[in-house]
C-alpha cells in the first residue's frame, strides 16, 4: 500500500495508492483521498465518525465543499476513486469498466483498511462508518452494505442509480440482450447515450460552476460496454428484489426529471440523468429505515447544484445525521 502523498485537489487533501493487483498485464490500483485537517474542538454529531464517499459513473472526487461539510459535523471524511477511474486511471486501461460490481469489493475493502476499518481486523475500529455513494456509487455501496452487514452505521446517497432510466419493464426486455452481447463481445462499443447536456449545466467551461478535469469527468461520459451494463443490471435487479438494510439511509433526489434529446432550461434545475420517481420508489426497497428527500431544482449531482439548492441539501443532510449517529 502506497504512501500518504499531496492531492491534486491541493493542501489540505491527500492521496494513497492501494495496489489491487495485475489484470491482462496491467497494474489495478484504486486511490484513497483524504481531507487532513485538525478536528474541530466543538462538540459535533459526526465526532468519532468516518465518512467514505464513492462517486458514480464517468466521474471521481473533485468536491472540496462536500469535504469540508463532513470536517464540520465533526467527521473524517475519505473519497475513493475506483479502479479505472480518476487519480486510478492507468495508460491503456478502458475507462470505468468492471464485469461484476462485486469486484469492487476489492476496492472498498483495501480503502477501508487504510482508514483502519479493515473488515479482517481482530480489534474492529472504534469509530463509526458513514458511506456515501453518488449515482453508480449509491448502487455500488448499497449493494456493498446488504453483503456486509454490521459494518456500516449509516449509508447516504446522492441521486442513487437504482434502477435503469426506462423502469423494470424495460430493463427487464433489454437485460437479456445485453446479457448476450456481453457474452460475445464484453468491451464492444455501445451507441453513444450521454448529449453533454449534464456537462453543460456544471462544468465552468461551459454553463456550470465547477472545475474539474475534463479527462477524468468527460463532457459526454465514458464510452459504454455491454459486459459493464450488464453488471449494472445485475445490481438494479438486486435491489428490486429488496436489500433488507437494517441500517438508516437517506436518499437525496431531485424533484424532477428533464430526460430528452434537445436542451431546454428546465436542465439547468432537473436531473437530466435518471428518472426521480422511479429512484424514489427504489429506494424503498433498500431496507425498512429510510428517508426520502426531494430538492427543488437540484441537478442529477444534488451537491452540485446552485448554491441554494445545494445549502438546502446540506442542511438536510445535518438535520438528518443525529437521527442515524444516535
Amino acid at each position: 500500500m502506497g504512501e500518504w502523498e499531496p492531492d491534486v485537489l491541493g493542501h489540505p487533501f491527500e492521496q494513497r495508492t492501494l495496489p489491487l493487483g495485475r489484470e491482462s498485464d496491467q497494474e489495478i490500483v484504486a486511490t484513497l483521498v483524504r481531507y487532513r485537517r485538525a478536528p474541530r474542538i466543538l462538540p459535533a454529531v459526526g465526532r468519532g465518525v468516518d465518512v467514505l464517499y464513492v462517486h458514480g459513473w464517468s466521474d471521481y472526487f473533485f468536491q472540496r465543499e462536500l469535504a469540508e461539510f463532513w470536517w464540520r459535523q465533526g467527521a473524517r471524511f475519505y473519497a475513493l476513486d475506483l479502479r479505472r477511474y480518476g487519480r486510478s486511471l492507468r495508460p491503456g486501461q478502458t475507462p470505468g469498466f468492471i464485469t461484476d460490481l462485486t469486484t469492487y469489493d476489492q476496492d472498498i475493502a483495501a480503502a477501508l483498511a487504510a482508514m483502519g476499518h479493515s473488515t479482517q481486523s481482530a480489534a474492529p475500529s472504534r469509530r463509526r462508518l458513514v458511506l456515501m455513494g453518488h449515482s453508480t456509487g449509491g448502487l455500488t455501496l448499497s449493494l456493498w452494505a446488504a453483503r456486509h452487514r454490521g459494518v456500516a452505521s449509516a449509508l447516504v446517497l446522492n441521486s442513487p442509480w437504482l434502477e435503469f432510466q426506462t423502469g423494470p419493464l424495460g430493463r427487464e426486455v433489454l437485460q437479456p440482450l445485453i446479457g448476450a452481447h456481453a457474452r460475445v463481445s464484453p468491451r464492444g462499443r455501445m451507441p453513444a447515450v450521454d448529449l453533454g447536456f449534464y456537462t453543460r449545466s456544471v462544468s465552468a467551461t461551459r454553463e456550470g460552476e465547477w472545475d474539474y478535469d475534463l479527462a477524468w469527468r468527460p463532457e459526454r461520459g465514458f464510452a459504454l460496454h455491454p459486459a459493464w451494463l450488464a453488471a449494472v443490471f445485475a445490481g438494479h435487479q438486486r435491489v428490486a428484489n429488496r436489500l433488507g438494510l437494517d441500517i438508516p439511509a437517506y436518499t437525496m433526489l431531485s424533484a424532477r426529471s428533464a430526460i430528452a434529446a434537445a436542451w431546454s432550461e428546465a436542465m439547468r434545475h432537473s436531473d437530466v440523468v435518471l428518472d426521480v420517481n422511479e429512484i424514489a420508489e427504489r429506494s424503498t426497497r433498500l431496507g425498512s429505515l429510510v428517508t426520502i428527500e426531494r430538492f427543488d431544482g437540484a441537478l442529477h449531482d444534488i451537491l452540485l447544484s446552485q448554491k441554494d439548492v445545494r445549502q438546502h441539501a446540506y442542511d438536510s443532510l445535518a438535520r438528518w445525521l443525529p437521527y442515524a449517529l444516535r
